[in-house]
């Protein structure tokens, strides 16, 4: 059920993608909060990762929200559901208007510039000539530096978090291992809003070891029962994240993020990862997690170095790749030294 935040902006024209298909109508849902200050300078506009949705304020507790950081009493906030996505947004489960047929898996082909050229459709929509605060993690990093990379004008500040310039090798692959388990459920080729279910299942777990850390993975899911020699707490606990995912999310659309995540490249017809990120004006803060495996902190380490003036911070936590949702008392500890040392001079 939408919130009274929650809206829904149709773009004027069709959208053609980086790959020449174009999607003929497509809709976006986004969440607003708060209020936009008369200068209109107080914007924050978050990016979101795979399976989350436009409420940030749901998914991102400690860091926006009443109290928080990214306060609504303060801050105009934006997020919109990413294309492809089963939220609101055009996707693979979205019925065509004139059809009223679903694409399911022959849902074209989408990149994260197919993803930032409606986050811009929306932008110029709510016209936001200039935007304070661009904010993304993981898959919603990737698409706040693309899009800074192409807008360098529009963004005063970036901050990045636990992503990369480039979707690396080892993400690929793991990416591809979630899909092939779910290419392997038959009932996939169904096309049906609950096809690949039992393939979803296991993609979620192949994903969590991924998002996760052997440390966290020790210390939150060793049996204390000794005696144990089967049905262990991290069977169960692979087995309840599949199933909480199943409960929210589509095959569908997870097979198509996935491949967009595998597309992130900002070097791709600029000459190089070094030239594109070199565009960048935003004062830039870039947040690693010591543990993360997925994005590991060589990755932020690079963007950091490449973007000019960008600050660096690493976040010291055992959580892996999901430290930088739940970590939120680190990096609101960063985000204060980063906005004091950008405007107190």
């Amino acid at each position: 059920m939408p919130s009274e935040d929650s809206h829904v902006f149709r773009l004027p024209r069709p959208l053609r993608l980086e790959n020449g298909a174009v999607l003929p109508h497509v809709e976006v849902t986004y969440h607003t909060y708060g209020q936009l200050s008369p200068t209109r300078d107080n914007v924050l506009w978050v990016c979101h990762a795979l399976t989350a949705n436009s409420d940030v304020q749901e998914w991102w507790p400690g860091l926006v929200g009443p109290g928080c950081h990214f306060d609504p009493s303060e801050w105009f906030i934006v997020c919109a559901n990413v294309l492809g996505s089963c939220y609101g947004t055009t996707g693979p489960l979205t019925p065509d208007p004139t059809s009223g047929e679903a694409a399911y898996q022959q849902f074209p082909l989408i990149t994260i510039r197919d993803m930032v050229a409606v986050h811009e459709a929306l932008r110029e929509h709510l016209a936001l000539t200039r935007i304070h605060t661009l904010l993304g993690g993981s898959l919603g990093g990737q698409q706040a530096v693309e899009w800074a990379v192409q807008r360098p004008a529009v963004f005063e500040n970036l901050l990045l978090l636990a992503t990369s310039a480039r979707h690396s090798a080892w993400g690929v692959a793991f990416n591809e291992a979630q899909r092939l388990a779910i290419f392997a459920d038959p009932t996939y080729q169904q096309a049906t809003p609950a096809g690949g279910a039992a393939g979803l299942r296991a993609a979620r777990a192949v994903a969590l070891l991924s998002y996760r850390s052997y440390g966290a993975y020790g210390s939150t899911q060793t049996d204390q029962n000794e005696a144990k020699i089967t049905d262990f707490l991290a069977s169960s606990y692979q087995r309840y994240q599949g199933d909480k995912l199943v409960s929210r999310f589509d095959a569908y659309s997870y097979v198509t993020l996935s491949h967009a995540m595998d597309s992130h490249n900002v070097g791709r017809g600029r000459g190089s990862v070094q030239a594109a990120l070199g565009r960048i004006r935003a004062r830039t803060l870039v947040v690693g997690v010591t543990s993360d495996v997925l994005f590991p902190p060589q990755e932020q380490q690079e963007l950091a170095r490449y973007i000019k003036g960008a600050m660096y911070a690493e976040m010291d936590s055992q959580y892996g790749h999901d430290g930088f949702l739940i970590e939120t008392a680190q990096i609101t500890h960063f985000l204060e030294r980063f906005y004091v040392q950008t405007y107190v001079h």
